[in-house]
């Protein structure tokens, strides 16, 4: 029988889960020794991170796992986008995630680089059971203050999901919607649920901030995304406000 090669033993390892790859190369170990056990042994600590992942997972999933306890099914967790900037929208997402989905690196978006949320935010559209995404609009915003944009995006989110959830985990925020609801201070730190929407607001405002900036250049916005850098606030005293400016959070600077 023909042997591998170490670079086609490897090629094929790849090609499974770790978990699968670890125990077949350890099959193989006794034949072509040490380099192979060493391959094994790569295999193994990708097992345990791994298996890391998973634990912190789970234990991110003890709200909605509380709320599977009481009877509730359809567990969707909320979180906002966009309340600090001085420019741009308010954006909500309300997300459902099959009980027990593990998405490995999701967390809340501010602790993810750009790139793993780009990532995250496809394979959470597409394994998601219901999601919705509510936007408030700067004039909105300055009408009826950013805590009530902020609410109002969240119920605009709950308000377009093709499947409606009967219990709601919020981020510190209780919102006007008649469905049973836990506000939890930094829930998109605890909770799975609200960490994915938490990534599908961030991306949609993220990627409407970048439009803005081709429409109204020179005030940075694909690189601040609205927020109050000194950058951004050079740019205002030198050019004034743009249309989609918050009058409300820029009266001191123009």
């Amino acid at each position: 029988m023909k042997k591998f090669t170490i670079k086609s033993l490897k090629e094929q390892a790849d090609a499974m889960e770790a978990e699968e790859a670890f125990k077949w190369l350890i099959s193989l170990s006794e034949e072509y020794g040490e380099p192979v056990k060493k391959l094994a042994d790569k295999y193994y600590k990708r097992m345990e991170l791994i298996k890391k992942e998973e634990e912190r997972l789970l234990a991110m999933s003890s709200m909605e796992f509380e709320a599977y306890n009481n009877g509730y099914c359809l567990v969707g967790g909320i979180d906002e986008a966009g309340r600090g900037p001085l420019a741009g929208p308010v954006v909500a997402a309300c997300v459902i995630l099959p009980k027990g989905c593990l998405l490995h690196k999701l967390n809340d978006s501010k602790k993810l680089s750009a790139e793993v949320r780009e990532q995250l935010y496809t394979r959470i559209k597409a394994e998601a059971i219901s999601y919705g995404i509510g936007i408030v609009e700067n004039h909105v915003i300055d009408e009826i203050n950013i805590y009530e944009a902020t609410k109002k995006a969240m119920e605009l989110a709950v308000g377009c999901m093709k499947t409606r959830p009967d219990f709601l985990i919020t981020d510190a925020i209780r919102i006007n919607v008649n469905i049973p609801q836990r506000a939890v201070p930094k829930a998109d730190q605890n909770s799975v649920s609200v960490a994915a929407a938490s990534i599908l607001a961030k991306v949609t405002r993220d990627r409407i901030m970048d439009k803005m900036d081709e429409k109204y250049p020179g005030y940075g916005f694909a690189k601040h995304k609205g927020y109050g850098t000194a950058e951004h606030i050079a740019a205002i005293k030198e050019k004034g406000l743009c249309p989609i400016h918050r009058r409300s959070f820029t009266h001191n600077f123009v």
